[in-house]
């Protein structure tokens, strides 16, 4: 099955496609999607049908883009980048037109912080502990937004241990929206607790952010899980300590807002290109 939403979403994603080939494999009069990419036209049921075992050769599958795709962005120790990588990651994807949706799931609400976001009436923790009660996302930026969280949701650990399938309830909330997103990314609290177990349970992978003591020793770290660890990605993006992010936070600015010329930016776009790079191989 291709709609015309799917095979955006499939063509964003896999950029280094050429669409001259796509058209031409499909027998689409040319410039065809080039409309379609910006706007101008639309694809009638007989594009659709002749584009979908063209587009299914290279890697198209309608069950990864007809929804979002959901990363938790994991580790047990504090202080090593998950709330940054979340919140400038996800601008990076952003930035690059896809519609990226930011959850926070860590009690210290650092995230929606950064962000400058003032939890509402209703939080991440409401629609926790009722699942009739929709996720409270507000935006941050050009399609960027967050479902934020404050100390509230610490309550929510003892309920939803007590509840049958309770660390099964976030996917229960993002299945209703996924739709809507072509990426969202959690930021998870610094302990293997409920929350963290519910945010993993609802993603489709997870991002595990280290911060090494020095180079030498994260170069020598990250070989070792390349060997030992086959099945793991290992990105070779490295985001260093830069005085722009601390920046950034104090204005309660994503990085690019803030001076998107820096290096610490661009070491974030860096990242997300090097991951959607790494989705092409998967899909």
């Amino acid at each position: 099955m291709l709609t015309q939403d799917t095979l955006l979403k499939f063509l964003k994603r896999h950029s280094a496609i050429s669409i001259a080939t796509l058209e031409r494999e499909a027998q689409l009069p040319k410039n065809t999607l080039s409309g379609v990419i910006n706007g101008s036209r639309n694809l009638n049921e007989k594009h659709l049908l002749d584009l979908f075992p063209v587009v299914t050769r290279y890697g198209y599958n309608h069950e990864a883009f007809s929804k979002a795709r959901v990363v938790s962005i994991i580790n047990h120790k504090g202080g090593v980048g998950k709330t940054t990588t979340t919140a400038y990651l996800g601008e990076a994807l952003a930035n690059q037109g896809f519609k990226v949706l930011l959850i926070d799931i860590d009690p210290q609400g650092s995230l929606s912080e950064v962000l400058n976001i003032r939890v509402g009436n209703t939080q991440v923790f409401h629609s926790l502990l009722n699942l009739e009660v929709p996720l409270a996302i507000q935006n941050v930026q050009k399609n960027l937004d967050i479902a934020p969280s404050d100390i509230e949701l610490s309550s929510a650990e003892k309920e939803l241990s007590n509840k049958i399938g309770g660390e099964l309830r976030l996917r229960v909330a993002i299945s209703k929206i996924s739709k809507n997103y072509d990426f969202i990314l959690i930021d998870c609290p610094p302990s293997l607790n409920i929350l963290t177990i519910t945010a993993m349970q609802a993603s489709n992978g997870c991002l595990i952010t280290t911060l090494p003591k020095s180079n030498s020793i994260h170069r020598e770290y990250k070989e070792l899980i390349r060997k030992q660890f086959s099945n793991l990605k290992v990105f070779d993006s490295e985001i260093k300590h830069l005085i722009d992010f601390q920046k950034a936070m104090i204005e309660h600015q994503t990085i690019s807002v803030f001076n998107k010329n820096s290096e610490a930016a661009s070491s974030y776009q860096n990242l997300g290109e090097e991951y959607l790079q790494s989705l092409d191989k998967r899909n």
